[in-house]
């Protein structure tokens, strides 16, 4: 049975009474107090109505909490057991998810509804939904500047062992015998000993992992083979392709093997194992996942593209990641701009301008995202060919147009064609140039050609501002996201996780964004609070100075008291006073 309690409705005696005023200050001033008051109230705990019943059946646990729980959890980087042990025990804990009960069925979680809430939340994808909910309370709580944001990424690993390709295959070979002899034992005896005892067993399983590297070949193959058997095996065995195994092994042998004709007086195809450069980096890396996928420059695992607000006044603002999207490691980073600054626009906080670096800013992403979402992407240029020249050390004007060469010469004409322009240099000139060989201008007939295009153009004029002392004022600011990757791990571990699979990364990466985000939030809580107390501190240091002032009047007054008391005017005076 569906089960909430209204957090928005005030307690008639505080229950949080017996801390005592500084305890509750200490909770109030943290990341507890600030979850409890502005982020349980806001969780979307209605999208888990569907699994329930409305009134039949036994209550579930109050699910703000659950849902608060999965955040915890995350923000915290604790394992299940941790998680459970703190929600049964820790005060603070018990505040930020305002469990104000002591009983058990408030207090205690099981890891089977830990699991469920967590499977269901995954399944549904209501981590976007908190994430959201979480950002929007935040930002417009501590009034966050989103004009200015920058993007990057960070790789991660999930909790799946780095196998090489012999390691993969036979990996993938076991999980599917295993599985066919737990559900079809009577197709897993026809195979025999000879192939599945390659596997199986436990002194022939451990023969792959001390193959010499002049073997490696040979081995490859062999694998390669023994894939291409049991596929060719099962092809026509309906109840065998519905396996998840099987589909791996299918996988495998369209990604690493290749089936041709080894003798050409064989009419049997056989397979052989590709050479490891035509593998494809989105290939299968493990069977324990097989959503991860290969960066040459990271290894196996995902990569989370974040983005996050800045500023670059004097005045302190918050700083809040403003969107999250996990990726497989294959992904290049060129295609997740657009994708950002469209979930950015659909939530409205769509930046001004967005600083990224040089995988982010090709020329086809800066065009499209300052004509289709008005965002100015500043980011440097890849440096090409470093030893050949490019347009940019040419001379060109507004419109495109090569005005002279690195080396000071004129061009004898420029004309536009299809593609972009054209440019004409003097045979002699070029021909002597001692630079030619560095030069991108080609050899023709009649003359010296440099045929060059719009895109060029936009890159040169790029090239040109990097070097400029107001483009390195606003890209100095880039650097900053990498301190947020830092603390990205080592507050929440987002770089080395527990779970396995796309949908339980995507889970754990969001949860752990909201986490901080409330850590973030929280500690700019203190610093605007820090000013005030600190007025205050100025004002006790000139208490004492004031009741010395206080005291040094109040001698005098009582002097000055006894002086007209005892008065006792001369003759003169007296006369004096009476005229």
């Amino acid at each position: 049975m569906f089960h909430v309690k209204n957090h928005k409705q005030l307690n008639i005696f505080d229950p949080w009474g017996h801390l005592g005023p500084k305890r509750r200050a200490l909770l109030d001033n943290a990341w507890s107090g600030l979850f409890q008051q502005k982020i349980l109230p806001t969780l979307p705990v209605e999208t888990l109505r569907s699994h329930y019943h409305d009134w039949n059946g036994r209550p579930t646990k109050e699910l703000y909490s659950m849902m608060g729980l999965m955040v915890l959890q995350q923000m915290h980087d604790l394992t299940d057991d941790q998680a459970v042990e703190q929600f049964c025990f820790n005060i603070q804990w018990h505040y930020a998810l305002n469990i104000t009960n002591a009983s058990d069925a408030a207090s205690y979680i099981s890891h089977k509804s830990l699991w469920t809430m967590r499977s269901l939340m995954s399944t549904d994808e209501t981590y976007n939904k908190i994430f959201d909910k979480a950002l929007e309370t935040l930002a417009k709580l501590f009034k966050a500047d989103l004009n200015k944001q920058r993007m990057d990424s960070v790789h991660v690993k999930s909790n799946m062992r780095n196998l090489g390709r012999i390691g993969l295959f036979a990996k993938t070979i076991k999980k599917f015998l295993v599985n066919l002899k737990r559900q079809h034992r009577s197709l897993f005896d026809q195979l025999g000993d000879s192939l599945s005892g390659r596997y199986l067993g436990k002194k022939e399983g451990s023969l792959f992992a001390m193959v010499k590297p002049s073997e490696s070949s040979r081995t490859l193959d062999q694998l390669a083979e023994d894939v291409f058997i049991l596929t060719q095996r099962f092809a026509s065995e309906s109840s065998i392709h519905d396996m998840s195994s099987f589909k791996l092994l299918v996988r495998l042998l369209e990604e690493q093997c290749i089936v041709a004709d080894k003798n050409p007086c064989s009419t049997e195809p056989k397979a052989f194992a590709r050479p490891n450069k035509d593998v494809p980096s989105d290939s299968l890396q493990n069977p324990s996942d097989p959503d991860a996928g290969y960066s040459s420059h990271k290894g196996q695992g995902y990569q989370v593209q974040v983005v996050e607000n800045y500023t670059d006044g004097d005045d302190k603002q918050l700083s809040l990641i403003t969107h999250v999207a996990v990726e497989s490691a294959s992904r290049h980073d060129t295609g997740s701009l657009l994708p950002a600054l469209e979930k950015l626009k659909q939530r409205e906080m769509s930046p001004q301008q967005i600083l990224a670096d040089s995988l982010y800013g090709s020329d086809s992403n800066c065009k499209k995202a300052l004509k289709e979402h008005d965002v100015t992407v500043i980011a440097p240029i890849m440096p090409g060919n470093l030893q050949k020249m490019h347009l940019a050390d040419f001379t060109i004007n507004n419109q495109g147009w090569i005005t002279s060469c690195p080396q000071g010469s004129a061009p004898i004409r420029v004309k536009k064609i299809s593609t972009g322009f054209s440019a004409s240099f003097t045979p002699s000139f070029c021909a002597e140039c001692p630079v030619f060989k560095q030069c991108p201008v080609c050899k023709g007939k009649k003359a010296y050609y440099y045929r060059y295009k719009h895109k060029d153009v936009r890159l040169a004029h790029r090239r040109r501002n990097e070097s400029t002392a107001a483009f390195k004022d606003k890209y100095r600011f880039r650097a900053g996201i990498e301190a947020t990757m830092s603390e990205f791990d080592r507050r929440t571990g987002v770089k080395h996780l527990r779970v396995r699979g796309m949908k339980a990364v995507c889970f754990a990466a969001v949860m752990k964004a909201i986490g901080l985000n409330i850590l973030r939030a929280s500690r700019y809580k203190k610093w605007q609070i820090k000013p005030r107390l600190t007025d205050c501190g100025a004002l006790l240091t000139l208490l004492p100075t004031c009741r010395l002032l206080k005291d040094q009047f109040q001698r005098r007054l009582q002097k000055y008291v006894a002086v007209c008391i005892n008065f006792h005017p001369s003759r003169l005076n007296r006369l004096k006073i009476a005229f």
